[in-house]
């Protein structure tokens, strides 16, 4: 008997928004440059990056982000470390909206809404 042949899921391409990289600058900056750890900042930087490819791969597994609930789930949030990747699913795209520390208010993840 041979392999089953399994179907993939339909690929996304990913698009990373202004906001988000700002906010990644903003992450690796600040560990890099105030807290004096550039060698941390670095691997904080790849970790984030590693989990928006793993989000680039596989969307749906991720939960639905609780601050932005709609009823076809299209809003995403991924946890790296001590911050949460926040994204939305279109159908022809994933849009990374945000990249916020876990402690962030509920009311600054709402915001992310507005970004296109």
């Amino acid at each position: 008997m041979g392999k089953q042949k399994t179907k993939i899921g339909k690929a996304y391409p990913i698009r990373i928004s202004l906001n988000a990289l700002e906010n990644f600058d903003e992450i690796t900056g600040y560990i890099a440059f105030i807290n004096h750890q550039p060698k941390n900042a670095i691997k904080v930087g790849d970790r984030i990056l590693a989990t928006i490819e793993r989000i680039e791969q596989s969307p749906f597994a991720y939960y639905e982000c609780q601050e932005l609930q709609t009823k076809t789930k299209i809003y995403r949030r991924a946890i790296c470390l001590s911050w949460q990747i926040i994204y939305k699913i279109t159908s022809s795209e994933i849009i990374v909206l945000g990249i916020l520390h876990t402690s962030r208010k509920p009311t600054s993840i709402k915001a992310l809404r507005k970004i296109k």
